[in-house]
């Protein structure tokens, strides 16, 4: 997508789209934006971190700047922290929120915010595009990978993640993986009990991999005390929000969109 002068907007019509359709399907007390540090105590930790992710296509950042006035615009408060990813942010929104007796929904298409999920939070999935999203509480997260939404870093330890750049003990798959944590509850567990691993090769690719897996669980496990500055943690659009968001998608061309605002804003008067 293109507007009529040639500046691309097909990924800030895609969260546009987003937020129009949370705002009337969820109709939540509230919403926040959690946004990455460029660089992040991950990246200090392990120099591989999300090495070798392909750069941002040129069309893509030329959108970011957009997006920082889609989210002014919302109304909603949007948070950033130095050193530390937008996961590592939401997971400390939710423990601040959930600590206070509200339900929080984390909307994300991050497997690792799947640790963040309790009795008052669950996380709605966005996969690919195209593809359902579901909600993921506890139940879910146990249904779908063997184990509870806690020990998924232990998991990620095992198994780990190509989309971060985190190795994987060779011969581990997710089975076995999710067997062992249930077994052994994380990783120091783990390695305090290789002598009950069996069969032998995975015991002993265990023992090989012995210190990857202990810097790979840390990384995998989210901030919950991210410092965040104080103001509220959440807000919905006002009335002056939604006349910002008619005015930028106006400019951007999303015609077929202001209906769609239009009905939001209705509902929540």
């Amino acid at each position: 997508m293109n507007t009529k002068a040639g500046e691309p907007t097909s990924a800030i019509y895609g969260v546009s789209t987003l937020l129009l359709k949370l705002l009337r399907e969820e109709r939540p007390h509230g919403v926040a934006w959690a946004k990455d540090s460029p660089r992040t105590f991950r990246h200090e930790a392990f120099d591989g971190y999300k090495a070798g992710r392909a750069r941002m296509p040129d069309e893509l950042r030329s959108q970011l700047g957009r997006l920082s006035e889609l989210l002014a615009a919302s109304g909603a408060p949007a948070f950033e922290a130095a050193g530390f990813e937008a996961d590592d942010v939401l997971a400390t929104l939710a423990s601040e929120v959930s600590d206070a007796g509200t339900r929080v929904r984390i909307v994300s298409g991050d497997r690792d915010l799947f640790q963040t999920v309790g009795p008052l939070v669950d996380v709605l999935f966005v996969g690919r595009r195209g593809a359902d999203a579901k909600i993921y509480d506890e139940r879910e997260v146990l249904a779908r990978f063997g184990i509870a939404p806690e020990q998924r870093p232990s998991f990620v330890a095992l198994v780990g993640d190509a989309t971060d750049n985190l190795p994987s003990v060779r011969g581990v798959g997710e089975k076995t993986a999710s067997s062992l944590i249930r077994r052994f509850g994380g990783v120091g567990a783990l390695l305090e009990h290789l002598q009950d691993v069996t069969p032998t090769h995975v015991r002993e690719a265990i023992r090989a991999a012995a210190e990857q897996m202990r810097r790979t669980e840390e990384l995998a496990r989210l901030r919950r005390d991210v410092p965040l500055p104080p103001g509220p943690r959440f807000a919905l659009p006002s009335k002056d929000a939604f006349s910002n968001l008619r005015a930028l998608f106006v400019e951007l061309e999303f015609t077929s969109l202001l209906p769609r605002l239009a009905k939001v804003a209705a509902g929540q008067a």
